[in-house]
């Protein structure tokens, strides 16, 4: 017997009020992969306190585009929380890249820095340190237990929209008003 399996790769998961972790509390995730052996994704708007400056002096790499001077470094998840993650427009790949879509890839590597740094880089990216991953299995679950809202990604969205506002705009992709949804379920 063959089992049907609904990919959300390329989708946003949106968390619910309701949804107690720190992590995820009030986050919009880019899923970058999902298949039956589990699920990674970026968190999108958590800006960390680090700045592409700090982040380059760190590696010794120079800046030569002065737009990255405050250019947030976000908090992509609590996986890997050392390791830095660019989601960013599939106009750029190296050698490690993985192509999300045929609009949005994601890159961990130094060279990807590099050009970026050096005003090189894709059209638009968001750079994260860590990412957040599910077993198999484990996304599915949360999903069932409403923990996460589920739609399309939004390019938009996902590179053009202030991190302060993309969890009301991708909730406005599903035509959703999380002010208006209580915690409670079945009380009203």
């Amino acid at each position: 017997m063959t089992t049907f399996f609904d990919s959300f790769k390329n989708h946003f998961l949106i968390s619910m009020p309701h949804l107690d972790d720190p992590h995820f509390e009030h986050t919009v995730i880019y899923l970058c992969e999902h298949t039956k052996a589990g699920a990674m994704g970026i968190v999108i708007n958590r800006p960390s306190n680090v700045d592409f400056t700090e982040l380059a002096d760190h590696l010794g790499m120079p800046v030569a585009n002065p737009k990255l001077t405050a250019e947030p470094i976000y908090n992509g998840g609590p996986v890997e929380a050392e390791r830095g993650f660019i989601l960013h427009t599939a106009d750029k790949a190296w050698s490690n890249t993985l192509k999300v879509t045929d609009e949005v890839s994601l890159s961990a590597s130094l060279e990807a820095l590099e050009e970026i740094a050096d005003g090189k880089g894709p059209s638009a990216f968001r750079i994260t340190l860590g990412c957040a991953g599910w077993d198999a299995g484990q996304l599915e679950s949360e999903i069932t237990n409403n923990d996460w809202l589920v739609c399309e990604a939004d390019l938009d969205v996902l590179f053009h929209t202030p991190s302060d506002m993309q969890f009301t705009a991708a909730t406005n992709v599903l035509g959703i008003d999380m002010m208006r949804l209580s915690p409670d379920i079945g009380h009203g």
